[in-house]
């Protein structure tokens, strides 16, 4: 109780008067409700307490870098992002292993070694950033700025550590070729650090020139990301790989203040992914078909429901989207809810390892606002993971 009244007084006397910030991980006007919430509600004070731990945690976080790694990058500069493709290995039938060959959904711990992979170190920079962010931007606390921007100068503007703004030399394929556009799925992490940087204009520790470099290091990925050849072949994705891409160009759009262009490529995904990847059912058969089929579809689906969030700051309404024949996000939601939750019917399609739900909780709650249907927030409820808390502070009800 004198927790939440401390946090009610600083809230009021903090907030006030203080303008909505643009920040894009959070359906517009959540994070101004969540603060007030907080105050009152229980769910939402366990909530920011969750948060607050996190935030204490990630204070321990050692900034990452790509000068971590010790092999070079194809192109002889460490600054350049590097990893390996994932689902390829050594090749049995030959003595050098090359070229490398496909076992779908199976991880090559080659592609997590970190002496060879940026992988797991982009990954933490959007994560400690975030969390610290948001710490930050409810605590007013400028421990949690001054690590957030430690974090975000290491990655992305000390000329020491930065890495360089492009993505040429992601997912290589050993003996086949040194990157590949489908490698741009690991770049999502990075985008959402550059909108959590938002959280913390007005600290002592992030200042005006900061923010403005951090926006010009986003210009060049963004260039790159819509005129390289890695990220056309991205673009032309049917798969995850494909609304992925879409999550990050738009996402890049309203970070830097294209809202046109995010409009754009929201409006294109009417055809390109709905009318593409779901089938009236709500089945996704291009994720049916790999091998984790039920992870993959909720992957895709997560990807799907972020484009959606996305959409409502780019003035597009893709959660409402149907096309005449029934295709719709809703129908892939609806085509999972019964494999969710604490009885889920067996899945009988392929899936060669343990599925988790931490894909679908985001879309349960999202959806739930979106439709205005309890069931999709019933099934939420059914999760006790503390994963689903930080829900109450991103789309709280």
């Amino acid at each position: 109780m004198i927790w939440r009244l401390s946090l009610l007084l600083v809230t009021t006397a903090l907030f006030a008067a203080e303008p909505s910030r643009p920040y894009f991980g959070a359906r517009p006007g959540a994070l101004e409700k969540a603060k007030i919430a907080a105050t009152t509600d229980e769910a939402t004070g366990k909530a920011m307490k969750k948060l607050i731990a996190d935030a204490d945690k990630a204070l321990a976080v050692t900034p990452p870098s790509v000068m971590q790694k010790t092999k070079v990058p194809p192109s002889g500069d460490m600054h350049d992002y590097m990893s390996i493709a994932p689902y390829f290995w050594p090749n049995p039938a030959t003595k050098d292993g090359l070229p490398y060959v496909r076992k779908d959904g199976k991880v090559n711990p080659e592609s997590r070694a970190e002496a060879a992979n940026d992988t797991l170190r982009a990954r933490l920079v959007g994560s400690t950033v975030e969390t610290l962010a948001l710490g930050y931007y409810f605590t007013r606390d400028e421990k949690y700025a001054e690590h957030a921007a430690k974090v975000l100068r290491t990655w992305f503007l000390d000329p020491a550590t930065k890495m360089t703004p492009h993505f040429r030399f992601a997912q290589a394929i050993p003996g086949v070729n040194d990157g590949r556009g489908t490698g741009l799925i690991e770049a999502r992490a990075l985008v959402d650090a550059a909108d959590a940087a938002s959280l913390l204009v007005g600290s002592k520790h992030w200042s005006a020139a900061d923010q403005q470099a951090l926006q010009a290091w986003g210009e060049v990925f963004f260039g790159w990301l819509l005129g390289s050849k890695n990220g056309q072949d991205e673009r032309a994705a049917k798969n995850n790989h494909g609304t992925w891409y879409d999550v990050q160009a738009v996402k890049w759009a309203l970070v830097l203040g294209r809202k046109d262009k995010a409009k754009e490529i929201c409006a294109e995904a009417i055809t390109r992914r709905i009318g593409v990847q779901i089938q009236p059912d709500g089945k996704q058969p291009l994720e049916l078909v790999r091998t984790a089929s039920f992870s993959y579809s909720c992957f895709n689906l997560l990807a799907l429901a972020r484009l959606a969030d996305l959409s409502e700051h780019a003035g597009v309404d893709l959660w409402r989207h149907k096309t005449t024949d029934g295709r719709s996000i809703r129908a892939a939601l609806d085509f999972l809810v019964p494999y969710l939750g604490k009885e889920p019917k067996p899945w009988t399609m392929q899936q060669i390892h343990e599925s988790k739900p931490d894909e679908v909780l985001p879309v349960l709650r999202a959806a739930a606002l979106a439709y205005g249907d309890e069931r999709y927030e019933s099934l939420l409820k059914e999760y006790s993971d503390h994963r689903s808390k930080r829900l109450q502070l991103l789309a709280p009800r």
